[in-house]
């Protein structure tokens, strides 16, 4: 059964989108006799910079026709519906030679190898290279392709769209790397989702969408809680509505298929030119993995552990800043621990408001993408160097009292200072207190998790609606 892969066929700015141009192969696929089985829409490291939003990739399981003709059919696809005149754009095609009979999903198939299992984990939190991807293909003797006139291959980031203006002009066939990340998904990831995608006429694309918003809002109310992350009901925005220029007019996510194309198919708007379900990793949280603060490395999504080390502030522009240290054990002191910047950037709204309510003290879990921007550091530079951009937070322990000035218990009044180090007096009584009382504080957050609101969510980021967190969640819908 081959398996066809693609990636890196969309631009930012001439619009395209590397599900649509899968879509247009699988229907060639189709008229030559092939039976796609299986469509994959595999989300890679969201981490990484100079990228299109959804860096994903996708790969096609197919019976009825062989790698040799699949491989053609894909490249001719590519070549007519890439967005290849932007130079910034390098797809690239992968096409594993399997078995007809072989499915990665079923254990009594071939299986995918480690290496290339690996690879697609690694794909979605480290920054990967054409050549390695090549060398790897070439090993297990996968077909793969450059499709554009870019040379070379140097150390680019793993995924759609992912490199600098200097790299993206001289790196063919970079879309190989999340091909090959896609090829060896099935056995990298264990957490599931689906995605039906509508598709606009293509000549429409660059116009607005005409899409009946309250009927997307009706059919999101019906699905909710299989389907998820259709639209955001505090902001009112569709979110399943995309606003690039591409040929998306809607996708719909969720954790059942057939919930998926129920919902869709309730949304009223401009003909819908062709549509397609995939199975993907979005909505699993697979880019985050387990860290520490103090080792975390720059471009990577992780999940760690601290405790609240100052109040949060907001910045200009909106976004709340607040320092999280290491937690206990993890470095001695407090003063002596590592320290991270958990930020909660202007765009994920309301969510903001949760990260205010922290409190010194309180320990927490976080989720999110390390950042760090030595060139932006100064050496009088008053906070942490790496940043945690926040996708979601677990409270732990709420610390639940605060100092206060202790009162009399005589009068009731408070009472006063008796001096540097002499603790407290009250005037009037004569009665005394050594120092400061614990007093109970009202606390606007809960135990558990907390998350941005639909409209702020990455594609791969889990929504707490799908259960399965260690503590009490408090969904955002």
């Amino acid at each position: 059964m081959p398996i066809v892969a693609v990636d890196d066929t969309d631009s930012r700015e001439r619009g395209m989108c590397t599900t649509y141009v899968a879509t247009r192969i699988a229907e060639r696929l189709a008229d030559d006799g092939g039976r796609v089985r299986r469509r994959l829409l595999v989300r890679l490291n969201p981490a990484v910079k100079h990228k299109t939003r959804g860096n994903a990739a996708v790969a096609l399981h197919v019976s009825g026709v062989d790698a040799e003709r699949a491989a053609t059919l894909a490249v001719e696809t590519v070549e007519e519906f890439a967005a290849a005149a932007d130079p910034r754009t390098s797809p690239g095609i992968v096409v594993a030679d399997r078995d007809v009979d072989g499915d990665p999903f079923d254990p009594t198939g071939e299986p995918i190898s480690e290496a290339v299992a690996g690879f697609a984990h690694r794909a979605l939190r480290e920054r990967l290279s054409v050549a390695e991807a090549v060398d790897l293909a070439d090993e297990h003797g996968f077909r793969h392709a450059a499709v554009g006139s870019a040379g070379g291959a140097g150390e680019v980031d793993a995924g759609a769209g992912e490199r600098d203006d200097a790299e993206a002009e001289a790196v063919a066939g970079r879309g190989r790397i999340g091909a090959l990340a896609a090829v060896g998904a099935p056995a990298a990831f264990d957490d599931w989702t689906f995605e039906r995608i509508a598709y606009r006429e293509l000549d429409r694309c660059g116009t607005p969408r005409e899409v009946d918003v309250e009927s997307v809002f009706a059919a999101a109310e019906e699905g909710y809680p299989t389907v998820w992350d259709t639209v955001d009901r505090e902001t009112g925005a569709a979110v399943c509505v995309p606003n690039a220029p591409g040929p998306i007019l809607y996708g719909i996510r969720g954790d059942d298929a057939t919930a998926c194309r129920e919902v869709a198919a309730d949304i009223d708007g401009e003909t819908v030119d062709r549509a397609a379900t995939f199975l993907t990793n979005q909505g699993t949280d697979a880019h985050l993995a387990p860290g520490r603060i103090g080792g975390l490395r720059d471009g990577a999504g992780y999940r760690v552990a601290g405790v609240v080390a100052s109040a949060p502030e907001t910045k200009q522009g909106g976004h709340v800043h607040v320092d999280v240290a290491a937690a206990t054990g993890e470095g001695g002191p407090a003063a002596d621990r590592d320290t991270l910047r958990a930020v909660a950037f202007a765009p994920t709204g309301r969510f903001r408001d949760r990260v205010r309510a922290l409190r010194p003290g309180d320990r927490v879990t976080l989720c999110g993408e390390h950042e760090v921007r030595e060139h932006e550091v100064r050496d009088d530079a008053d906070g942490p160097e790496s940043t945690l951009k926040l996708e979601k937070f677990a409270v732990r322990e709420l610390v639940r009292t605060a100092p206060a000035v202790p009162t009399c218990p005589d009068c009731g009044r408070s009472m006063s200072s008796a001096g540097s180090g002499q603790g407290y007096r009250c005037r009037d009584c004569g009665t005394s207190a050594p120092g400061k009382v614990a007093e109970p504080i009202e606390r606007d957050l809960e135990v558990g998790w907390y998350e941005v609101p639909p409209s702020a969510r990455r594609h791969v980021a889990k929504p707490l609606v799908r259960g399965g967190f260690d503590a009490p969640t408090h969904p955002e819908r």
